[in-house]
């Protein structure tokens, strides 16, 4: 049985991963567990969802699925913050007898929860033509998620994937202050980046894998495999854990990027890699964030912004100039690319006027007054106007990121990336 669940958690507390981490340990007294419990992210731009849009999915080898299904759905009762508006938990259930006719259905299904937008009603029609048992809360938004999580679980081989250590707060904690040492996650970094990342920002001197909200989590690890997280994990120094698991999950692979030929395709709630032109120079707006349009080959145009939280990544984007070539990768609401990477393809070239050389002397003559050309004073030669020369651009074609502390859980960080024929700037 695959056992897939979401939308458990709010804004103000709870943690769909935590359930998922409780349950692993607890449905084993009704079978056996075959393979590590997943984490899946969905799409990012969704306005409704409480804040990472993370499903769960579990695999079960059982003889009592009913008594599976009453315990999660008890569970889910228990734990879910139900007084939220945007809670709807939903969980759903696939028989073993189901996983062949429901492989490529959910396939589908889960690549376009993470691209796409998927109403309540398309996830509840496809579980009444599939006749698996659900259970859905309220409005049942959350068997969206929970069926996309099946689906990845019933897939495996057919996604990128990364892993995540998550430690979880013991229950008298939860919405209390965190007690970290700072200094050992930073050691845990020194020894294990770059097979881990995004534990901390070092240019902004920053822990990252360490929430502020009242969730259960203490701090996720996340990295290439379970060693090397467990080994990260290992370091840090903090206040006591009730339980972690490691989680096979999508984090930190673009899963959710739709490659874009045109700007005319785009709409709001998606994410895209798209190539285009700058055509006007970086502003910098009320707040800190840094806008800027580019146009494709058809003359479309649409904004890119690095907004205030990405730090240090606005110097960068504040040097592009009209004419750079470049990839833009992000999320997309009300007509403007968030962006999460950038391709910096070509250079345009950047000019500026200055007096000529004299050609007997070698050094710049000076004005003969308004409207009067130039002179050398030493050598008497003459010239009428101020030569063009072109200028040293303070910026180097290549593949840059967003810092750690402004990474969406989607995004690929750039110490993953293959490619040998792009200069790649990790972000560190």
């Amino acid at each position: 049985m695959i056992i897939g669940i979401d939308d458990t958690d709010s804004n103000e507390g709870m943690c769909t991963t935590y359930l998922g981490a409780l349950l692993l340990e607890e449905l084993q007294a009704y079978g056996t567990v075959e393979t590590r419990p997943l984490l899946i992210r969905l799409n990012p731009t969704i306005p409704y969802k409480t804040r990472g849009n993370a499903a769960v999915a579990l695999k079960l080898k059982t003889d009592c699925p009913e008594k599976v299904i009453a315990h999660v759905v008890s569970r889910i009762e228990e734990f879910a913050r139900m007084e939220c508006e945007k809670t709807n938990p939903g969980a759903v259930f696939i028989p073993e007898k189901a996983y062949g006719k429901l492989k490529p259905v959910l396939r589908n299904f889960l690549e376009k929860a993470v691209k796409d937008v998927i109403e309540i009603e398309e996830a509840k029609s496809l579980i009444s033509e599939s006749g698996v048992p659900s259970k859905g809360f309220k409005n049942g938004r959350g068997l969206i998620g929970a069926l996309a999580a099946c689906g990845a679980m019933l897939n495996l081989e057919e996604w990128d994937h990364t892993f995540e250590y998550l430690a979880y707060r013991q229950k008298g904690k939860w919405g209390t202050p965190r007690e970290i040492e700072k200094g050992s996650f930073f050691e845990a970094d020194r020894k294990t980046y770059p097979d881990t990342w995004d534990t901390v920002d070092l240019k902004n001197r920053l822990v990252v894998c360490v929430p502020h909200s009242a969730d259960p989590v203490l701090f996720g690890i996340r990295g290439k495999n379970p060693t090397i997280v467990t080994k990260a994990a290992s370091l840090i120094r903090a206040e006591p854990v009730e339980r972690f698991a490691i989680y096979r999950t999508n984090q930190g692979t673009d899963m959710h990027l739709i490659s874009a030929e045109s700007i005319a395709e785009i709409r709001d709630m998606h994410s895209y890699t798209l190539e285009g032109t700058v055509s006007t120079a970086p502003k910098t707006i009320h707040g800190g964030h840094v806008i800027f349009p580019i146009q494709d080959k058809e003359e479309n145009e649409i904004d890119c912004a690095a907004f205030e939280p990405t730090k240090n990544f606005r110097l960068l984007i504040r040097k592009l100039r009209p004419g750079d070539r470049i990839v833009v990768s992000g999320s997309v609401n009300s007509r403007t690319l968030n962006i999460e990477k950038i391709e910096i393809k070509k250079l345009a070239p950047l000019y500026r006027e200055e007096n000529p050389v004299c050609p007997t002397c070698g050094k710049h003559m000076k004005s003969s007054g308004q409207n009067q050309g130039f002179r050398c004073k030493k050598c008497g030669t003459q010239a009428t106007s101020k030569i063009r020369c072109e200028t040293k651009r303070n910026l180097t074609a290549g593949l840059y990121e967003v810092p750690p502390c402004a990474r969406r859980h989607l995004a690929k960080p750039l110490v993953r990336e293959q490619k040998s024929d792009i200069e790649i700037h990790p972000a560190r």
